[in-house]
């Protein structure tokens, strides 16, 4: 299985690090950090954060209030509690595999680029000027340098400003500073997944805890002999704590990684990956993408569905289902943790 290391940001004010965590060159921290870092929790977003009870055994518990999914204040104390104060997932390492790669995102309001410098060094930064605060990068490719296409200022790879246009006069200005419906328990599967109920044994579905992860997986039902066997012996699903997923399907596996846009509205990246037995086998290939873009297009149909249910007034709140639901009212309650500060 030719599966890529995962890069992540870090909750630093100042810069953003890889997953094995180098040595962070500290810098003044940006307008923009230094505001995530100083948000403050107002009473509203504070009362839907006490309405859920964490200690509630899970048979009698209730879901949280519907605005832990509406409410703007909320994904403001979210992105604050939540998203900026600890590891985040990015993207993976083939995306910067050679050197003057890099991509672009964004996390909340952080705007963020990876890079693989010219000596092979992979760096993160802020995707903002230092200027007048313009994007820096867009999408993904290979530049040797980032260059300002507002007013021309250009940084090198490794994140140092080589150009600053029509800077005398600037007084105490150091030009060398620069940077910085999963968790159901397949409870959904028979109801939205036809296609991929039918090839599970939902019978043998069960899903494990852990600290900030949870697992769920079930045995495949035997392919005909005719079918592309996707699914292999056994599908496992890995969520990682708050927003990464990883699905494996025997020689198939895509990850997918949840941006939240706006309190009501989030992109979902996709990557795919296959065993290297496989790679030139393109009618597999192109079987085992049908198949997974059909679960994709059921599922946004049941996610934007629930979503207006949720912004409904006649909804509050839902219930569990004991059975199955353990690993959605784990995720639950290690958001509530975070909230709570």
């Amino acid at each position: 299985m030719a599966i890529a290391q995962v890069l992540a940001l870090s909750s630093s004010t100042s810069s953003f690090v890889r997953t094995d965590r180098p040595k962070v060159r500290r810098a003044a921290p940006s307008r923009v950090a230094a505001a995530a870092a100083g948000a403050t929790v107002g009473e509203p977003a504070r009362r839907l954060v006490a309405a859920f009870d964490p200690a509630i055994p899970l048979a009698s518990a209730v879901t949280p209030p519907s605005e832990w999914y509406t409410d703007p204040e909320f994904l403001r104390l979210e992105l604050d509690r939540v998203f900026l104060r600890g590891w985040q997932a990015v993207g993976h390492i083939g995306q910067v595999k050679n050197p003057n790669d890099f991509f672009s995102g964004r996390l909340g309001n952080v705007e963020f680029v990876i890079c693989r410098d010219a000596h092979g060094k992979l760096h993160a930064f802020h995707n903002v000027c230092r200027h007048h605060a313009s994007l820096l990068a867009c999408g993904s490719g290979q530049k040797t340098c980032f260059q300002c296409p507002y007013h021309g200022w250009t940084y090198g790879l490794d994140g140092a400003l080589l150009k600053a246009t029509r800077i005398s006069g600037i007084k105490n200005f150091n030009k060398n500073v620069f940077c910085d419906n999963y968790l159901d328990g397949g409870y959904h599967v028979p109801y939205a997944h036809g296609a991929l109920a039918s090839g599970l044994q939902l019978q043998s579905y069960e899903t494990l805890t852990y600290e900030r992860v949870s697992v769920q997986r079930c045995e495949s039902a035997p392919a005909e002999q005719e079918d592309i066997d996707r699914l292999g012996t056994k599908a496992i699903y890995a969520f990682v704590y708050p927003n990464f997923m990883i699905n494996r399907y025997g020689p198939w596996m895509d990850t997918n990684l949840a941006v939240p846009l706006d309190a009501t509205r989030c992109k979902v990246v996709f990557d795919y990956f296959l065993d290297e037995s496989l790679l030139d086998d393109q009618d597999f290939i192109d079987q085992s993408l049908k198949d997974s873009e059909q679960v994709q297009i059921e599922d946004i149909a049941l996610c934007e569905g629930v979503q207006k249910g949720l912004e409904s007034p006649a909804y509050g709140v839902g219930r569990y289902a004991p059975s199955v639901e353990m690993a959605m009212h784990h995720f639950h309650r290690l958001l509530h943790t975070n909230l709570c500060g």
